[in-house]
């Protein structure tokens, strides 16, 4: 039961550019779903928000009420994730892009840049079972895959056949993370703001 609504992607997508964020949702939501299969406990919404924008870069809320606002959209896409992993139904974000670099770019940053340093929220040794841990590390090396084929920049039907392999190896290995990890303790992760 999500306590904030999610005001929808572009809605979101407009928030984002109205505080200078260059975080694009895709990581964002990537992000949050690794921050919230974290077994780091101490990790709150608030550290994952505040690591969207560059050291020192975080928007300065004038008032109360734009401060409340903005974490309120927050906690709406966050509480939003917090269902789909729930519901073991976490997906790399659909994309439209046609161009296999650009796409494997994006499929990357989603990737490393999202769930995997979501799921590390900025620790380097957290307990985590071997098999969990192997199979974190495999998603990096996954997402490495996407950048030798956008390198490779090779738009053949093989080239996109294995991207789209990768894109359901990555989901199963988050879905098995979930189903082993996640859920078993899913009411001790419910997170507030602070």
């Amino acid at each position: 039961m999500q306590a904030n609504k999610y005001i929808g992607d572009d809605a979101f997508i407009k928030m984002l550019e109205h505080y200078n964020c260059q975080t694009p949702l895709g990581v964002i939501k990537m992000r949050f779903a690794g921050a919230i299969c974290s077994p780091n406990l101490k990790l709150r919404p608030t550290d994952v928000i505040s690591s969207f924008w560059p050291e020192g870069r975080a928007p300065r809320l004038e008032t109360k009420n734009e401060a409340d606002l903005f974490f309120k959209f927050f906690m709406g896409l966050w509480d939003n994730v917090f269902d789909d992993v729930k519901q073991n139904k976490v997906k790399l974000p659909p994309l439209k892009e046609k161009d296999i670099s650009t796409y494997c770019q994006i499929r990357y940053d989603e990737v490393e840049q999202g769930y995997v340093e979501g799921f590390f929220g900025g620790e380097e040794n957290l307990k985590i079972s071997g098999y969990i841990a192997e199979i974190v590390d495999s998603l990096s090396e996954l997402a490495i895959v996407y950048q030798k084929i956008g390198i490779k920049g090779e738009d053949t039907s093989a080239a996109w056949d294995a991207v789209r392999h990768t894109d359901k190896v990555i989901e199963r290995s988050i879905s098995f993370i979930i189903e082993n990890s996640v859920l078993p303790r899913i009411e001790d992760l419910k997170r507030q703001v602070n």
